[in-house]
C-alpha cells in the first residue's frame, strides 16, 4: 500500500494551509500507485490510516474488475419505477396511435399495478410469484371478475418479460392465471340473427352481417379500406384483413354473396371510391369505432323487446357484437372445418384456440376412418385379412 498523509495541518486564513496552500486536504491521507503506467492518485478525506488503505485497496479491486470486464451490478429499480421510466413510454410510442385499444388495455393494468403499493414498490428482481399471486388477491379483493384480474396478470407478465428482454431482470416468475375465467361463448342462432338485423339501423346491420359471415374481428371490420376489397378475385370478391392483435391476423377472407351485396351497395352509393375507409366517421381514428354503434346496438335489443311483447315472443337474449365472430367460427368448425383451416380464416396464431370450435361428431369420425379403405397403406378389401382365417387366429 503506497498511502501518505499531507501533514501541513497549518490553518491559515478561509481555511487554507498557510504552508502549502491547499483547502480540505492538509492532515488527510492520500494514496498513489501504477495502473497500466499511469499513476493514480486521489484523496481519500479521511485521517485515518486503516480506512485510507481499505479505500486504495477498493479503488484497485473495482480497476480489476474492468480489466477482465467485471462490473457491479447495478440496483435494480422498483416495478414503479420501471413501469414509469421505460414501460409506459414504449407502450405509449408503440399502440397509441396505431392500436388504441391495446393502448388503453395496457394503461388500465399500468394503473392496477400502481395501485397496488405493496407490488409497485418491490424491486424487479424481488418479484416472486407468492407477490403476483398477493396482487391477484388484492384485485379480487376489490370484487373484480376472475376475467378483469387475468388481464391484469397479463400486462404484468408482459411488463416482467419485457424488463428480461432488455436486460433489467435476469427471470421472470412465473405467473399463474386464475381457473374459472367466463369466456365469450355466446352463438347466436339464425332465427336471432335475422330479428337482430331486421331491427338494427342500416350502418350496425351492414357491420353485423359482415361479423358474422367473415369472422372477422369488430376492430378489423372497422378499420376496413376500399383499397382492400376485391370485386374479381373468387366466386363474389374477397377482402383483405391488413391490421390486427398478430401477424396472423393479416389475411384474406371470401365474400359471401351477402357480404357483397351489402359492401357493393355501400361502394355504389360512397361514389365507388378507389381508397379510404368503408366505415368513415367523425371519430379521431376517421371511421366507426366500437362506441359508434354501442347506442344502436342498445336500441336494437330494446326494439326487439318491444316487438315480442307486442306480439308475446320470446325476445333475443343480448349478446356483444364480438359474439358474432364466435357464432361463425363456431358453425364453421361445426361444418366440418378442421382446426388449420379454422385458424387461418380467423386469424388466430395457434391452434390450439381454433380447436376450441371444432367438435367433430361421432359420424364424422366414421366418415374420416372409412375414406382409408382404398389409401396405399393396405386398407382395402384385396388386402383384407381372410374371415376364415380371422376366425381361426381368434379361436387359438
Amino acid at each position: 500500500m503506497s498511502i501518505y498523509k499531507r501533514g501541513c495541518d497549518t490553518k491559515g486564513p478561509n481555511g487554507k494551509c498557510s504552508k502549502c496552500g491547499e483547502r480540505g486536504s492538509c492532515g488527510v491521507y492520500w494514496y498513489k500507485f501504477m495502473w497500466q503506467g499511469k499513476l493514480i492518485r486521489e484523496s481519500t478525506h479521511q485521517g485515518n490510516d486503516k480506512v485510507a488503505r481499505q479505500m486504495e485497496s477498493a479503488h484497485r479491486t473495482a480497476l480489476a474488475k474492468g480489466e477482465v470486464g467485471i462490473r457491479e451490478k447495478k440496483q435494480a429499480p422498483t416495478l414503479a419505477e420501471f413501469i414509469q421510466d421505460r414501460f409506459e413510454p414504449w407502450a405509449k410510442a408503440t399502440f397509441e396511435n396505431t392500436r388504441q385499444k391495446s393502448w388503453l388495455w395496457y394503461r388500465v393494468g399500468m394503473k392496477a399495478i400502481r395501485d397496488c403499493k405493496p407490488l409497485a414498490g418491490t424491486k424487479l428482481d424481488e418479484i416472486t410469484s407468492e407477490t403476483i399471486s398477493d396482487f391477484a388477491a388484492h384485485r379480487q379483493g376489490k370484487g373484480l371478475a376472475v376475467s378483469s384480474v387475468n388481464s391484469n396478470l397479463r400486462v404484468l407478465r408482459r411488463i416482467l418479460r419485457l424488463a428480461a428482454e432488455w436486460g433489467v431482470l435476469a427471470a421472470v416468475p412465473k405467473i399463474k392465471r386464475l381457473p374459472g375465467e367466463a369466456h365469450r361463448d355466446r352463438v347466436v342462432t339464425p332465427e336471432e340473427e335475422a330479428r337482430y338485423l331486421s331491427a338494427a339501423p342500416e350502418l350496425l346491420a351492414s357491420v353485423a352481417t359482415l361479423l358474422v359471415d367473415t369472422g372477422m374481428r369488430p376492430e378489423e371490420c372497422f378499420r376496413l379500406r376500399w383499397e382492400a376489397i376485391t370485386w374479381v378475385n373468387g366466386r363474389h370478391g374477397s377482402l383483405r384483413v391488413t391490421h390486427g392483435k398478430t401477424a396472423a391476423a393479416r389475411r384474406i377472407l371470401p365474400m359471401t354473396p351477402r357480404v357483397r351485396n351489402v359492401l357493393e351497395s355501400r361502394w355504389e352509393a360512397a361514389g365507388k371510391p378507389e381508397e379510404g375507409w368503408v366505415w368513415p366517421a367523425p371519430t379521431r381514428s376517421g371511421h366507426a369505432e366500437g362506441s359508434s354503434l354501442r347506442k344502436q346496438h342498445a336500441n336494437t335489443f330494446e326494439t326487439i323487446e318491444e316487438e315480442a311483447g307486442k306480439h308475446e315472443a320470446k325476445p333475443v337474449r343480448r349478446f356483444v357484437l364480438y359474439s358474432l365472430r364466435h357464432t361463425f367460427l363456431t358453425r364453421l368448425g361445426e361444418a366440418g372445418c378442421d382446426a388449420w383451416t379454422l385458424a387461418r380464416i380467423a386469424g388466430h396464431t395457434s391452434i390450439t384456440m381454433s380447436a376450441r370450435y371444432v367438435h367433430p361428431s361421432e359420424d364424422a369420425v366414421f366418415a374420416a376412418i372409412s375414406r382409408l379403405g382404398g389409401h396405399k397403406i393396405g386398407h382395402s378389401r384385396k388386402n383384407a385379412i381372410p374371415q376364415a382365417k380371422t376366425q381361426r387366429v381368434l379361436t387359438q
